[in-house]
């Protein structure tokens, strides 16, 4: 029996351009052509002085829990010019995040087993004793507040650090259209909640998108396009590889 393969599959990655090169290089690999279309891409802001201003008090926190690898990429070598606490524990979203963490000399982060999100943290014990607990959340502006909230529920004391912003570079979906009517674009593969929003108020005028598998690595992220009849597909687990297989297996 053959390997499977991604011969000619069109597939359009969402994600921001820095943070789509493993996949595009596995769906090559396996045959496949790629479409960049981010719909994220990540920018400093314009002015940091608030976020110096929360974390000039690091001393008064008992946890910092970062968001993304673009919550450290952007807070930890302004975090780094002062020193930190050594009772402050760290905690992360998943396992790229901490690596990040890493990278900065911090070993010691606690991070989900399972499935990398907020509710996946908030299951851990260390995170239920929280009870007069100070938490400072490193993440872009906006986002979701579900951590927050739940921390917040079990007694913490809980601040926003704030350190980058995400934009949505396309303001339309001509490329994909055209790919499309080429017999070019088969898949779109979606891997947050907000580009997903930015996708289908794209598209919310074509004709096309009913017809393309939407691949995406969490079941929240699948609701909003479920609901409205498209066709998704969910990735079985986080991370490149689990994608590169679940368009192996939606396409051979």
């Amino acid at each position: 029996m053959s390997e499977p393969t991604l011969a000619g599959i069109g597939i359009a990655i969402t994600r921001p351009s820095d943070q789509a090169k493993k996949l595009s290089q596995l769906i090559e690999t396996a045959g496949g052509h790629v479409i960049p279309f981010p719909l994220i891409e990540i920018a400093s802001l314009d002015n940091y002085s608030d976020f110096e201003h929360v974390i000039a008090d690091i001393a008064a926190y008992d946890w910092i829990i970062f968001i993304s690898s673009n919550a450290v990429q952007n807070g930890m070598p302004r975090l780094l010019t002062q020193t930190l606490p050594s009772h402050l524990k760290f905690a992360a979203i998943g396992p790229v995040t901490a690596k990040e963490l890493q990278e900065f000399g911090i070993q010691e982060v606690l991070i989900p087993k399972s499935r990398f999100d907020s509710e996946s943290l908030l299951s851990l014990p260390e995170m239920h004793d929280m009870q007069g607990k100070k938490v400072m959340i490193v993440r872009g502006i906006g986002g979701r507040e579900v951590l927050a909230d739940t921390l917040k529920s079990r007694g913490a004391s809980v601040t926003f650090a704030e350190c980058y912003q995400r934009i949505n570079p396309q303001r339309n979906v001509d490329v994909l259209t055209q790919a499309w009517l080429n017999q070019q674009l088969h898949a779109i593969v979606v891997t947050s909640s907000e580009a997903m929003r930015h996708l289908l108020d794209l598209a919310r005028d074509t004709t096309w998108l009913k017809h393309i598998t939407i691949c995406v690595n969490h079941a929240r992220i699948a609701e909003q396009p479920l609901a409205m009849g498209l066709h998704v597909s969910i990735a079985d687990a986080p991370g490149d590889d689990a994608m590169l297989n679940l368009l192996l297996s939606a396409f051979h």
